[in-house]
This record gives structure tokens, C-alpha cells and sequence, in this order.
């Protein structure tokens, strides 16, 4: 096994193309553009690793009926996907995105997901514990749900860190600030869909990006990536800070999916050996290239190499 990918509030996902989409009316979608498929950014991550054929194994909290058809979906995808859920009695949550391609939005529902208590948490760290030292490379991204402390990313990294494993993390901003009290990942990618905060200050200028990026550099984090203004980041590492840029329009309807594409295209990267900077070209590659068409299901390794000549990375400073 290579990759451990953590979801600890994971998803069963229901996509809705609706053009026109129109708030308090009647909307009728066809069969053929209504998808439902297991979800949540760790889920998703090693979904999309399966693609490129990583063997990955996932864990994190599942309950009720609904973590059963997830799990059961999960287990339709890939045999390169092995499961280690720690069960719950709560239900898990239900996402719903619905993809509107003549106003070129995309809307999201996510819903807030189980509450986990205290027992099960001690039992999930036990758990992650004996996993970790089975893989190379550990992904957490993605929400927590309630009952689980902020700070539990620091937590899980603390522990893979005792193992010299490399750590990636996705997420927003209020975990990473508690989290980064206990430890500090490898690679960090902000997730800024809902706010421009930046452990609490919400960030505006270009100058502020580079600057925060900087600063996690400065504490340890190899490689840093800031999403600014949705389709652009600002990407550091001990040797400076880049802008990535595409050089394609991108339509905001089609961006769903795009950032566990990152994610896991990096990860991808270190396995074959890429490094740093190199390795968040590739991601950014894979997003960029996700963005041409809908649907969650990621692009090829080929495709990944031909956006490598679609975007631009511009040293500033």
C-alpha cells in the first residue's frame, strides 16, 4: 500500500446538471445528468489515485444507511482501494452540487455530517496509527465532523511524523490554525472556497498571499499553496514563491472536482519522484485540466502532460 487518505467526514455526492438553474421553481433534471458517487476530499483523493493506478486505503467515520451505500459505491470503483472506516451510529452526511453550464455556476449543498464521540475518536487515532505504518505518503483533507476538535490534523500528523511519513493536507482555514499548534505537514493547500482567511486574517493584495505563503515555509512546510481568486495560486517553497496561472479561460461550472485533483496529481508527482515545485506544477496541471470538461472523474496522466503547457508559473520573489 502507498497511500493512506484520511476523510473524516466523508460524503455520498450527488451531482445535478441543470442549466438555468432557477431558485424557487421546479427543476427537472434528466437521469442521464443526475450522478451519485462516494465523496469526500479523502475519498476523493483516492479515487482519483486509483485512476493512476496507487493503491491507497481510506479511512475515517461512517455511519448509518447512507455510509453504507458509500461504502458500498466505494467499493464499485476500484480494487486499488482498500477500506478501514471506523463505524459510528450517526448518519454520514450528504453533498449535493448542482452544475449550472449556461450561467457557468456551480452551487453547493454539503451537509454538516454525524457527530462523533469521544470513545470513537480515541478509537480512530489508535486505528490511524496502525495504518500509517503501512503506507508512504498520508492525505488528510476535508471537513471534520462534529465532536472532532479542530486540531485533530496536528494530531493524526504528529503520529505520522513518528514514522518519517511524508504528509499532505487540504483544508479550511479554522483546522489548519488549530492543527498547526501541534504540527506541521509537508504539503499544504488551503482550501478557500468559502473565505480568503489565513489563520484569521482575510487576505486581499497579492503581496499578503506571497507573504503567508512564506510565512508556513518559514515554519517547516515544504510546499505551500494558496488558491487566489479561485482559478489562480500562489505556490512557496524554501526557494521562493510562484504564481501558477492558466493561460485557458476556465468556466467556474466546471471546477468541481479541480482541487482533490490537485491534491492527488501531486501526490502522484512524489510517488514518481517529482519534487516541490515540480510536483505542484503537476497539480495545478491536473486541475487546470479538469476544468475542461464536467463530472468529478479526473483526467488521464497524458492529459495532466499536455496542460503541463497550458499554464504559466511566474517567479515573484
Amino acid at each position: 500500500m502507498e497511500v493512506l487518505t484520511v476523510c473524516l467526514n466523508p460524503a455520498l455526492d450527488r451531482e445535478f446538471v441543470v442549466d438555468n438553474f432557477k431558485i424557487d421553481k421546479l427543476n427537472i433534471v434528466p437521469n442521464e445528468k443526475n450522478k451519485m458517487s462516494p465523496g469526500g476530499k479523502g475519498v476523493n483523493v483516492a479515487v482519483i489515485l486509483s485512476n493512476y493506478g496507487v493503491k491507497s486505503v481510506v479511512t475515517g467515520f461512517l455511519g448509518g444507511y447512507v455510509g453504507n451505500v458509500l461504502l458500498s459505491e466505494l467499493r464499485k470503483k476500484s480494487s486499488l482501494i482498500t477500506t478501514s472506516f471506523m463505524r459510528i451510529n450517526d448518519e454520514t452526511r450528504e453533498n449535493i452540487a448542482i452544475v449550472d453550464t449556461v450561467n457557468h455556476t456551480l452551487t453547493e449543498i454539503n451537509s454538516e455530517g454525524p457527530r462523533v464521540n469521544e470513545e470513537d475518536i480515541k478509537k480512530f487515532i489508535k486505528r490511524f496509527e496502525v495504518l500509517v505504518q503501512k503506507v508512504k505518503v498520508v492525505v488528510i483533507s476535508g471537513s471534520v465532523p462534529k465532536g472532532v476538535p479542530n486540531n485533530i490534523y496536528g494530531e493524526l500528523t504528529k503520529i505520522a511524523k513518528k514514522y518519517n511519513k511524508t504528509v499532505f493536507w487540504e483544508a479550511r482555514d479554522e483546522i489548519i490554525t488549530e492543527s498547526i499548534k501541534i504540527a506541521y505537514p509537508d504539503v499544504l493547500k488551503y482550501d478557500m472556497r468559502r473565505s480568503e482567511k489565513v489563520l484569521g486574517n482575510i487576505l486581499n493584495t497579492e503581496q499578503e498571499y506571497t507573504q503567508a505563503a512564506k510565512e508556513f515555509v518559514k515554519q517547516g512546510v515544504k510546499l505551500t499553496i494558496l488558491s487566489y481568486k479561485t482559478v489562480y495560486d500562489f505556490v512557496a517553497n524554501e526557494d521562493g514563491v510562484w504564481k501558477f496561472s492558466p493561460k485557458i479561460q476556465i468556466d467556474h461550472s466546471y471546477l468541481l472536482g479541480s482541487g482533490d485533483t490537485f491534491v492527488a496529481a501531486m501526490v502522484y508527482a512524489n510517488l514518481k519522484n517529482k519534487c516541490c515545485i515540480d510536483m505542484a506544477r503537476y497539480g495545478y496541471a491536473a486541475a487546470v485540466a479538469k476544468t475542461s470538461y464536467l463530472g468529478k472523474e479526473p483526467p488521464s496522466v497524458e492529459q495532466i502532460e499536455e496542460f503541463l503547457g497550458h499554464i504559466t508559473t511566474e517567479r515573484v520573489e
